[in-house]
């Protein structure tokens, strides 16, 4: 009798079979390319702290490298800590710009370019919230290459700060022969009575330049305090009349006591940033003055606020509103009751103008040597976001000017420090859009 062969189970495959389909699912598994996961902020840090830009693999149809290595050529040229990074659209923005300062590590400005949006942050000591804010406005809607290039020229013109060091050279050596040694020794020392003699030329044109911007500047400084003298005049209280208390007289006492101060600093000044120490006091004796007539009229007191953005000599400052310079971006400046009615009327404020070579200007189109006076009255915190894109805030950026007349009141700080995390987390929170004006919230978005 035949052996029947058994049949086959339905549905089942040979062994041989199913070994062959595993090896092909295998190979499949691993010759199809796997989506590339977000490149991390760590190393988006890492490429910003050796170059002051950074596009992303996933993002390099947005920047040609040529435009790429233009821009950190332009932020190393000019010396300042801003940092730029081009994103894909799709990287997640969760803490984007909190995260990144921590990694980077470095007191700077840190501006995003991420699909068609974009949005900066800065630590405050080196571009307050407003002026980022306004900078980050002025380019919504640009290309990329455009709005890049237009954010880092104005950014640029604002930022305190130097770059970091890790941006330096590239850190190769090499030695030289004794001969070399000699030879270089030799030059130096040829060259170095010409070099000693036009530094002194230099050096005498620069005072010669400075005591002309100073006598200048005197006419304004000395209207200023006239007007506070006047106000100090025409201010109807005295000490011992009936009502004033301790508080008032204190007031009256640092308002007197600001105006022998500012007599005195004007006085003694010999250069065009000793003013700074006159508008200071004369912004003190003013705030004195605005503390003692709401002790007088039983109102609360002030907050203290900086002086009129438009003229100082109108008093501190009651609210911030819109303002925009002819050509510029719109930005909230400090005002007065006055120019915030005018305003609020459609109508001109009335604002300090001071004479330059062109006629009579407004003080932020006149000469560099205004940038001390309007430092003493608002600080270096608001001073660069009021001034953006104006002429004196374009002046006040560049390193010839810092040699000329003093930082104008942005303070002695040099920026591009490492201080890893510790830095104010209000600065880089807020969700996106804002443009850095997002509150207090570590954990905000992009």
């Amino acid at each position: 009798m035949k052996a029947v062969a058994p049949s086959r189970a339905p549905g089942r495959l040979p062994a041989a079979l199913l070994a062959a389909l595993l090896v092909a699912l295998t190979f499949l598994a691993t010759s199809v390319p796997r989506a590339e996961a977000a490149t991390s902020v760590s190393a988006i840090a890492q490429a910003l702290r050796k170059s002051p830009v950074y596009v992303d693999p996933a993002a390099a149809a947005q920047l040609k490298p040529a435009d790429a290595d233009a821009l950190a050529r332009k932020i190393k040229d000019a010396d300042r800590p801003l940092f730029l990074a081009v994103l894909p659209a799709g990287y997640p923005t969760q803490n984007l710009f909190a995260d990144l300062r921590t990694a980077t590590g470095v007191t700077g400005a840190y501006a995003v370019r991420l699909g068609d949006r974009f949005d900066a942050r800065a630590d405050a000591s080196v571009l307050p919230r407003t002026a980022v804010r306004n900078l980050v406005t002025s380019v919504q809607g640009e290309d990329t290459a455009t709005q890049l290039t237009d954010f880092t020229d104005r950014a640029l013109a604002n930022l305190r700060g130097r770059a970091p060091a890790s941006w330096g050279g590239d850190g190769r050596s090499g030695g030289m022969s004794g001969t070399a040694l000699v030879t270089v020794a030799a030059v130096l020392v040829a060259g170095g009575v010409g070099a000693y003699t036009l530094a002194r030329r230099s050096s005498r044109r620069r005072e010669t330049e400075q005591r002309a911007a100073l006598e200048k500047l005197r006419v304004v400084v000395d209207e200023d305090i006239t007007a506070f003298g006047e106000e100090l005049d025409r201010l109807d209280f005295h000490p011992a009349e009936s009502g004033a208390d301790d508080a008032m007289r204190a007031d009256y006492e640092r308002a007197l006591d600001a105006y022998e101060q500012a007599k005195q600093s004007m006085a003694a000044a010999r250069r065009p940033e000793d003013v700074r120490a006159v508008t200071q006091a004369l912004e003190d004796g003013r705030f004195s003055l605005a503390l003692l007539a709401a002790r007088r009229e039983h109102r609360p007191l002030p907050e203290r606020r900086p002086p009129c953005f438009f003229d100082p000599r109108h008093g501190p400052s009651v609210t911030d509103d819109a303002w925009t310079p002819p050509g510029g971006a719109p930005r909230q400046v400090p005002v007065c009751a006055a120019d915030a009615t005018r305003l609020a009327d459609g109508r001109d404020p009335v604002v300090r103008q001071v004479d330059t070579d062109q006629g009579r200007r407004p003080y932020w189109d006149a000469g560099p040597a205004y940038g001390p006076w309007a430092g003493g009255y608002f600080g270096g915190g608001i001073l660069p976001g009021l001034l953006v894109g104006t002429v004196l805030g374009g002046m006040m950026s560049t390193p010839s000017y810092a040699a000329d007349y003093g930082d104008g009141g942005f303070g002695g700080y040099t920026g591009g420090d490492v201080s890893g995390a510790d830095f104010d987390p209000g600065d880089f929170g807020g969700g996106f859009g804002d443009g850095g004006g997002g509150g207090g919230d570590f954990g905000g978005g992009f």
